[in-house]
């Protein structure tokens, strides 16, 4: 199979384009099917919701777009590599470095560093000179509205300066996909709304196919698709116009 997908591909371009994928877990002495055969694809320039309920199988489905979770079966054509699974670890975690972001509901950062500090590091392990690291972070930080807080360690931010600083982490990369599981979980209305906003501006204005886990139904209005996932299969995948200036409300 030839892959169609592009690194730098104009919106609506295939970004990734997965086939027949299928990831078991080991239960006891029987096996579970996560994954029943799932196709999926995405776009540059396309906001997709991945729904469905905990344990409906969307957080295995991106470990499986992105490079983290080995399926047992099926294909994962992305960007310019045919069959992602097929490159050794080590190749996978290049390319994941150099194209793939990923924001997570913990935040992962680095208790010790600066909000600063959090984000030059990944660049200076992309090859980049301390001096460009720290004017891309910079540049980063502010697109978040956290140039005041450059300085601050995670304990004196809020949970939502934290997950904005995860995210001006991703977006510093310029990455092609931008992958966040459950990103608003852990944030009230008005957080999750910058948060929102944030990936909707990744894909519109930087181009990426950003793909975002979820269970929070109220971040659909923002999306240009939303795929329903239930126990390891797609159940429901539709287009839609999104709206940029909907309204999160509170919890």
């Amino acid at each position: 199979m030839t892959s169609h997908t592009k690194v730098h591909g104009k919106h609506g371009d295939f970004a990734i384009e997965a086939k027949a994928l299928v990831k078991r877990f080991k239960s006891g002495k029987s096996f579970v099917e996560v994954l029943k055969g799932v196709d999926f694809d995405a776009r540059h320039g396309d906001l997709t919701m991945v729904m469905g309920p905990s344990g409906s199988g969307k957080s295995t489905l991106i470990a499986a777009l992105s490079g983290l979770l080995r399926p047992e079966e099926g294909r994962v054509d992305v960007l310019d590599v045919d069959d992602l699974w097929k490159l050794s670890p080590g190749k996978i975690d290049r390319f994941r470095l150099d194209h793939c972001g990923f924001i997570f509901q913990g935040f992962n950062l680095f208790p010790a560093l600066t909000a600063l500090q959090q984000v030059t590091t990944v660049l200076k392990y992309q090859g980049l000179t301390p001096a460009r690291a720290r004017a891309r972070a910079i540049e980063a930080l502010e697109e978040v509205g956290l140039g005041p807080r450059l300085h601050q360690r995670p304990a004196e931010l809020s949970g939502g300066e934290k997950q904005r600083v995860a995210i001006a982490r991703a977006l510093a990369k310029d990455p092609q996909i931008l992958f966040a599981d459950e990103p608003t979980s852990a944030l009230d209305g008005e957080n999750g709304q910058v948060v929102i906003r944030l990936l909707r501006r990744a894909a519109t204005e930087h181009g990426a196919a950003v793909i975002c886990v979820t269970h929070d139904p109220r971040l659909e209005a923002w999306a240009d698709r939303v795929i329903h996932i239930q126990d390891g299969k797609i159940i429901d995948d539709q287009r839609r116009i999104p709206n940029p200036d909907a309204s999160l409300a509170q919890h």
